[in-house]
């Protein structure tokens, strides 16, 4: 019989996986608006040099 002192372990539920939003990552930290708005100036950068030439 097992004592009152014994604690029971459960097993983990994390099953090895990964918590990303844990992790530092480094490089540039970019918002959406800056990502968008470099998105549509090299958009028009194309296009000009499409129809220059």
């Amino acid at each position: 019989m097992a004592k009152k002192d014994d604690k029971i372990s459960m097993p983990q539920t994390g099953a090895g996986l990964v918590r990303y939003f844990d992790e530092e990552s480094v490089g540039p930290k970019l918002s959406p608006e800056h990502v968008i708005a470099i998105t549509i100036i090299l958009a028009v950068f194309c296009f000009v040099l499409r129809f220059s030439g």
